[in-house]
């Protein structure tokens, strides 16, 4: 029997501010289970990161919220609508960029916004703002056997926000991207943000999603292992923040290795510093002392970063499952123990 703790909530949200929405949705195939019980919401404006291992259920919950699966058992709902029937998912206003963007090669980038464009009923005017926002329209014209790996993620996400989704669902988005093509891709995931566009983008890429979303929902073994902000989430782990010291003299040096406080904290040592790991409890007593003794700018501090994060709760996968995590309200839920490792779906 699961039982859960809630020790705090959040403020009550409107439904109508709710995009999507996971009510205890569950997708097996016979003995395997894809996704148990997963619960959350997204909000409109909202930018969620969905990260977990290969064989995690991101790429099935995907498909649950796209309405190409049915779950097992639970409600997926969008935009207030239970995702079923084909005349409501004819209804939803979706964008989708999956992971590999497959275009016919003959077609040239003209021609393939041209018939999705028809398809959605959207003006060909449109058509080719969006080849000029997204630096295509000097290549129109070209076949798309000729396009980079860039270009064609460029044209998949052009092709995705055709007619002004509402929700956006974002498949490992900036594989095989350089740090560029990246940038751009995210700079326009900030601007449907901007407009009230729900964004779901499944990622490993953590460096780049950190900054850019507003919650993070951490999947393992298709369960729900933690939801929340980053700040949240940072207080749920109660991992370290990072002190750097660099370019320390030796008096420094000296000094620091002598303070039992101090000393107490250091993780690694070497010719280029030190580096410390503070538990946030001790975050303001070790910076008093570490400022008697270094100057303010030879040393740096870094909270806990979502790979941090998300290397706490993988480090449960491999061993069990033993509780769900919900940082935006709190909550702690035991789980079953022994869940077997099963392959990636």
């Amino acid at each position: 029997m699961n039982q859960t703790f809630t020790f705090s909530t959040n403020k009550p949200v409107a439904s109508a501010d709710i995009a999507v929405k996971a009510i205890n949705v569950s997708k097996f195939y016979n003995n395997f289970k894809a996704l148990e019980d997963v619960n959350f919401e997204v909000l409109k404006g909202q930018v969620v990161a969905l990260l977990g291992h290969n064989g995690a259920g991101k790429s099935t919950l995907l498909k649950l919220i796209l309405g190409l699966l049915t779950p097992t058992r639970g409600q997926i709902q969008v935009q207030g609508h239970n995702v079923g029937s084909m005349s409501v998912r004819l209804s939803l206003s979706l964008g989708y960029l999956p992971e590999n963007v497959s275009f016919y090669d003959n077609m040239t980038a003209l021609e393939l916004l041209g018939y999705f464009a028809k398809l959605k009923g959207v003006a060909l005017a449109k058509v080719h703002e969006l080849l000029a926002e997204f630096g295509l329209e000097a290549a129109k014209d070209k076949r798309l056997s000729t396009f980079s790996k860039g270009m064609r993620q460029r044209l998949g996400l052009a092709q995705a926000i055709l007619a002004d989704p509402q929700i956006l669902l974002l498949d490992e988005p900036t594989v095989g991207l350089d740090p560029l093509a990246s940038a751009f891709l995210y700079q326009k995931i900030a601007q449907l943000k901007a407009k009230g566009c729900a964004i779901i983008i499944s990622t490993h890429e953590l460096g780049l999603v950190q900054d850019q979303m507003d919650r993070a929902l951490i999947l393992g073994r298709g369960r729900m292992l933690a939801s929340g902000t980053l700040t949240a989430l940072r207080a749920a782990t109660r991992l370290p923040n990072q002190f750097f010291l660099h370019s320390l003299s030796h008096t420094q040096r000296l000094d620091v290795l002598a303070d039992p406080i101090l000393a107490g904290c250091i993780e690694t040592s070497s010719a280029q510093g030190l580096k410390l790991a503070v538990p946030q409890e001790q975050k303001s007593g070790v910076l008093h002392h570490l400022l008697q003794k270094v100057p303010a700018g030879d040393f740096s501090v870094e909270p806990p970063s979502l790979q941090s994060v998300f290397h706490h709760y993988m480090e449960t996968v491999c061993h069990s499952l033993p509780q769900v995590v919900s940082a935006d309200t709190t909550q702690v839920t035991d789980m079953a123990q022994g869940v077997k490792w099963e392959a990636a779906v």
